[in-house]
């Protein structure tokens, strides 16, 4: 992508309004908070303070906004509580230019790593830096810098003891994301009606599971039908996908296929019914046709050997969720066994090392961030502070809240903020030109904008950066402050602010593109480990745990989400592909895509711990992971992956007497979607036949052998999928 249509896009991006759900509670809570805390400090403090206080609850606010599954009120009170002390070490060193410089670098360094800590650490830090250079200036002495850091407190108080005493929709987002982790399933059901082959997003999956993990607190207050249903849809989803799949299901025609197709439909209707319950708190309505196709006799008589079985437990499981829906926690974990969430306390020690680790790599984008960061805050400042407009706090304000670790973000939000910038200084002029500058009416004005903020915050960037000027202007102007002080300067030093961040990342960039081997060797490895975690359990039943393979999964479904997050932030990037080119790329993921759903159909097939041990498959173990190990170090060295290893351990002579061809079918499916992972990384392999070891029978059905290519996979098909 060039420079020129780089930029076009993320503009396109930044000035972009998305339909969003609004949450008009949600945003009058903490509207409601800000009142408050602005009327009682205006009150009893005067209008100074008010204004401290003011930025102390509307960035506590901020916070609870976050896509975090931490408590809200927590998250409110680490807020106003880290802008207290910024705010009051930054005031005892405004005076000293040497000094509070010192100061800005340091703190903004720190927010600037603070981001390998998670997307919500680092915007709260990088907020309290910006928030920090303007409140530095309004206290007058060092007792006033304590009243005020004291108001920021109470602040974020304020805003939390909302959120305890009047709770939105309580485990709503819960319900939601767990509502949409069945819903997924569901049309993951559908689609194999018509895909038998067809891939499974994860995501609504991890999401789903992220916010099962809990503190004790919240455990004890749990709804019970949040309890248990998220650890049966991770069962379901394999059994699904094992009774469409033509190489270890139903044969792609026939009488069993129109059966498969009639269960997979109804299991689509139960799933759908279940999550309708699921967000809305109501009983499961289940429709009449879906409960007969599970409970009629014909499933024995045209099913047979693994589909039947598959069947069979699909039916069972899909009963436990139904029962667990309506309350009743059924197989699913018991209310005190639950994923515990450490304190924020705990996670200091977590962060810090994290923040550690980041600096041990001079490359890391999140070191490169916080270098930039750094270096943009303190240069805007001291050209803020030469030019002769006063108050040279807006463009490094600006610039931190513009810069994030990525390319598309920062310039998106550079221009969104720009743009937004004019737009609510302009409206916020005209405003307070028609009622005045009463403390009192600004102050309402504040609030006001505040409230439309919280609203629009999620339909984009342009429409949250017009309401936050909008709400600055009002602010300042209840503290005493004239329009035609603070309009012209904050337009241009906002420009400045922009141009700098803009400049900093082309000048030092921290590019993704060229990490996309790393990240796909990452996948590579984490995907053969869960294959090899599998194929284990069927050598030695009796001595390998599902605690392995559960874990080996999770580390899987990461190392994917890093490599799609790595393609969408290279997408927007003006750099050449430098070795892996978009449809490179798209192939190996489709061959890794297919490699992880032949170890989840082989997983949905697990032996119990009394059956007999397989020692070839043990053997087939050991090759995965070696293999995958030492193919991830080759795809970083932009070598092609070599799967002798694995071809070897299938041409074991054992093999024949393994009457299991599940097993059989599904190892072989794993060469030949790893085969075609090398083939995609090497135009020059030539494309793989059917005669490739062992493999024609189980794959013929599949429809992915190389051999039935007519060309090259075109990338929009795999775009779409």
């Amino acid at each position: 992508m060039t420079w020129f249509r780089a930029l076009k896009e993320t503009s396109r991006s930044g000035l972009t309004l998305e339909r969003a759900r609004l949450e008009p509670l949600v945003a009058l809570r903490g509207a409601v908070g800000l009142g408050i805390t602005i009327g009682v400090c205006l009150w009893a403090l005067g209008p100074e303070a008010a204004a401290s206080s003011a930025f102390g609850a509307f960035q506590a606010a901020i916070a609870t906004f976050q896509r975090s599954w931490r408590p809200r009120p927590q998250l409110a009170l680490a807020s106003g509580a880290s802008l207290a002390v910024s705010t009051f070490l930054g005031y005892l060193t405004i005076s000293h230019l040497v000094l509070f410089l010192g100061l800005l670098a340091v703190w903004t360094f720190v927010a600037g790593l603070s981001w390998a800590a998670g997307p919500t650490t680092g915007m709260i830090a990088s907020s309290n830096v910006a928030m920090m250079l303007v409140t530095v200036t309004l206290p007058t002495s060092v007792a006033d810098a304590g009243v005020h850091a004291a108001t920021m407190v109470a602040g974020g108080l304020i805003q939390a003891a909302l959120i305890v005493l009047f709770p939105v929709r309580r485990w709503g987002r819960q319900r939601d994301v767990l509502a949409d982790a069945l819903a997924a399933e569901a049309d993951y059901a559908r689609r194999l009606r018509q895909d038998p082959v067809a891939p499974f997003d994860p995501v609504p999956l991890m999401e789903a599971r992220a916010a099962a993990v809990l503190t004790p607190r919240q455990a004890r207050r749990r709804p019970a039908e949040l309890r248990g249903a998220r650890g049966l849809a991770e069962r379901i989803r394999p059994v699904l996908a094992s009774l469409a799949d033509p190489a270890v299901g139903v044969p792609p025609n026939g009488p069993e296929r129109d059966r498969a197709r009639e269960l997979l439909g109804a299991a689509a209707a139960v799933l759908d019914a279940t999550a309708h319950a699921i967000r809305h708190g109501t009983a499961v309505d289940l429709p009449p046709a879906a409960v007969a196709a599970f409970r009629t006799p014909d499933t024995g008589s045209v099913l047979k050997g693994a589909p039947h079985r598959a069947a069979t437990r699909l039916g069972r499981l899909l009963q436990d969720v139904v029962e667990t829906a309506g309350g009743e926690p059924a197989d699913g974990p018991s209310p005190a066994a639950h994923l515990r969430r450490p304190s924020l306390l705990s996670l200091v020690p977590v962060a810090l090392k994290g923040m550690r680790d980041e600096l041990r790599h001079h490359s890391s984008p999140v070191v490169r961030h916080a270098v930039r960061v750094t270096v943009v805050a303190c240069a805007g400042y001291l050209l803020g502070t030469a030019l002769p407009f006063g108050h040279g706090y807006w463009a490094p304000l600006a610039a931190v809240m513009i810069m994030r670790p990525d390319f598309t973000q920062t310039y998106s939000r550079a221009v969104a903020r720009f743009a937004g910038t004019l737009v609510g200084v302009a409206v916020a002029t005209g405003v307070l030109q028609l009622t005045g500058a009463d403390p009192e009416v600004s102050g309402a004005l504040a609030v006001a904008s505040a409230a439309l903020m919280y609203l629009l915050m999620r339909t984009g960037q342009f429409a949250a950066q017009a309401c936050v000027a909008a709400y600055v202007v009002f602010l300042l102007g209840m503290g005493g402050e004239q329009w035609t002080q603070t309009v012209p300067e904050r337009v241009l030093l906002t420009l400045l602010g922009g141009v700098l961040a803009m400049v900093a990342y082309a000048v030092y960039p921290a590019w993704e593109t060229p990490r996309l081997r790393a990240h796909l060797a990452d996948w590579l490895a984490a995907q053969g480990r869960y294959a090899a975690a599998v194929v284990r359990h069927y050598a030695e039943p009796a001595d390998t745990s599902l605690a392995e393979v559960r874990e080996a999964l999770l580390a899987a479904r990461s190392a994917r989400a890093a490599w799609h997050a790595a393609v969408a932030r290279a997408a927007g990037e003006p750099v050449r592909h430098r070795g892996l080119s978009r449809v490179t790329a798209d192939d190996a993921e489709e061959a890794l895509t297919q490699t992880g759903r032949v170890a989840m159909l082989m997983e949905a097939h697990l032996p119990d711990r009394d059956a007999p041990a397989l020692p070839p498959a043990a053997r087939l173990a050991d090759a995965l992971r070696t293999a995958t190990e030492a193919g991830a170090r080759a795809v970083r060295e932009r070598r092609v992956p070599d799967w002798t290893a694995v071809r070897d351990a299938l041409e074991d002579p054992e093999w024949a007497d393994v009457a299991d061809t599940v097993v059989q079918q599904s190892a072989r499916l794993l060469l030949r979607h790893l085969t075609e992972l090398s083939e995609a990384l090497d135009t020059a392999v030539p494309p793989m036949t059917t005669g490739t070891t062992g493999a024609t029978g189980a794959t013929g059905a599949t429809g992915t052998t190389g051999g039935e290519r007519d060309g090259p996979r075109n990338p929009r098909d795999s775009a779409a999928r």
